[in-house]
């Protein structure tokens, strides 16, 4: 019955860091995005997004992270001959490799509040996918364990990563294009006042 409770807080636990990885960085974004806007819309706007990642840092990722670590340490318990299991280890690697990426958020974080950061809106974006890639890795490992097929596992997730930067690329075309487009109107309307 524990591993049970173990194994339901445990994807709780994870489906909240996760998706407090992925709302994160979107806030970094944006929050480095506003250096482009005009006085006093660009202070206003990194205040309110500083605001906003640190209490979805502090009060919902970070607690996720917590729970989800607790959670799999009492799944171990229950199950210690599983620390034997290869697909564990890639597992945990993966797992360790995200827990660095959850502190390398924190210390963005923290730069972009000293107004020190130096990523742009379209590096952060590349930044964004790096949990998917993790959350497509850890889950497959879980699910499949040691049965997984790794000639197969490898071009998925090749591909996803391709199909990551494909998409950043084109909406970063599409973005400025529709900028190109809205300056345009602007000056064809100011033009039809004077």
């Amino acid at each position: 019955m524990a591993y049970s409770w173990f194994k339901a807080f445990h994807i709780i636990g994870f489906v909240v860091w996760f998706a407090g990885l992925f709302y994160l960085v979107r806030l970094f974004i944006y929050h480095a995005e506003a250096n482009q806007e005009p006085e006093p819309a660009r202070t206003i706007l990194k205040n309110q997004y500083q605001i906003m990642e640190k209490r979805l840092y502090n009060i919902i990722t970070t607690p996720g992270m917590f729970l989800t670590v607790a959670m799999a340490i009492g799944l171990i318990t229950t199950e210690p001959e599983v620390l034997h299991e290869g697909w564990l280890h890639f597992k945990l690697l993966f797992v360790a490799l995200l827990i660095g990426y959850h502190h390398y958020c924190s210390r963005l974080m923290k730069q972009l509040a000293a107004d020190e950061c130096r990523w742009t809106g379209q590096q952060l974006r590349a930044l964004n996918e790096a949990p998917t890639v993790f959350l497509l890795v850890i889950v497959l490992l879980a699910v499949f364990k040691n049965n997984l097929p790794t000639d197969i596992t490898v071009w998925l997730v090749f591909g996803a990563i391709i199909l990551m930067a494909v998409t950043i690329q084109l909406y970063a075309k599409k973005r400025k294009r529709d900028k190109e487009k809205l300056t345009a109107e602007i000056g064809q309307i100011a033009q039809e006042q004077s």
